[in-house]
């Protein structure tokens, strides 16, 4: 039986940082998609979770800070998952790895990742995963330890054994992303990857030689004393969610952490940072 969804439209001024932070709020309160628009995002949540007592008490929509208005429209009851399979394409980056659904034909490439287009965060269109990708081809993995903070679908958790990784973790905190990565890297028959639903605090003692965060600029901020912590000597730290404008703010923040720039990617004024500790 198809779920009945709930639409919010945001719209807010300015645009930035407030879309970023909102759709970090929304995402604790079990919403589970979210698209840009000119003005603001789309927010959908399944009419069965939503509890508008909480909407009301998003911190950001009550603040003096940020313009937001929002309007709600009840979506009518489709198959989500006939629908994501039906505008889904896929993707080639660096003529090296292709990242396609089942029900399309194989690329002859190095890598071809076969990922099902549900809900999740990380198809490789959106500019963040696709520069994400770009660096884990770039680089080193092999027998490497490595984080994937905020994984989606796990494209670069099964990107990264693909390259040799000895020993991956993926962690997500939504539920919908969790079950997304544990299907993606069964169906890519990856051996070397444990998926867990939680956030930063499931680093406590654990050490990566490499660790890859591709969530947004905010929880990247709050986190990453933790993913300093987290990383061993001479460690390389991934970083993407956040805009052109932010690369000063991240790069001190991961300074006073010890941790030295090493390069940037940009694509449509997103950008993607590597580090080194």
């Amino acid at each position: 039986m198809s779920q009945i969804y709930i639409e919010y439209h945001f719209t807010m001024a300015p645009l930035q940082p407030a879309s970023e932070i909102l759709v970090a709020q929304l995402g604790a309160l079990n919403f589970e998609s979210f698209t840009e628009t000119e003005t603001g995002i789309k927010a959908y949540i399944q009419k069965k979770e939503l509890d508008t007592a909480l909407i009301d008490k998003v911190q950001i929509l009550n603040s003096s800070e940020f313009e937001i208005s929002y309007k709600l429209t009840e979506i009518p009851p489709v198959n989500w998952n006939a629908e994501w399979e039906k505008n889904f394409s896929p993707i080639e980056v660096n003529g090296e790895c292709a990242l396609r659904a089942p029900f399309h034909p194989p690329f002859n490439v190095k890598y071809e990742i076969i990922i099902e287009p549900k809900m999740s965060f990380g198809t490789g269109h959106h500019e963040t995963t696709f520069m994400m990708l770009q660096f884990v081809l770039e680089n080193d993995f092999k027998e490497k330890s490595v984080m994937d903070m905020g994984c989606g679908t796990a494209v670069l958790a099964i990107l990264a054994e693909m390259k040799g990784a000895a020993k991956i973790d993926a962690v997500d905190i939504d539920e919908w992303c969790y079950e997304n990565s544990v299907e993606n890297i069964e169906r890519n028959h990856c051996k070397n990857i444990s998926v867990y639903q939680g956030d930063a605090s499931f680093f406590k003692e654990k050490k990566y030689e490499v660790i890859i965060a591709n969530i947004n600029r905010n929880i990247l901020l709050q986190d990453m004393e933790i993913y300093s912590k987290s990383l061993e000597e001479n460690g390389t730290l991934y970083l993407s969610g956040f805009y052109k404008e932010d690369l000063e703010l991240i790069t001190e923040t991961c300074n006073n952490l010890g941790l030295t720039f090493g390069e940037n990617k940009e694509r449509n004024n997103w950008i993607a940072a590597k580090f080194r500790k």
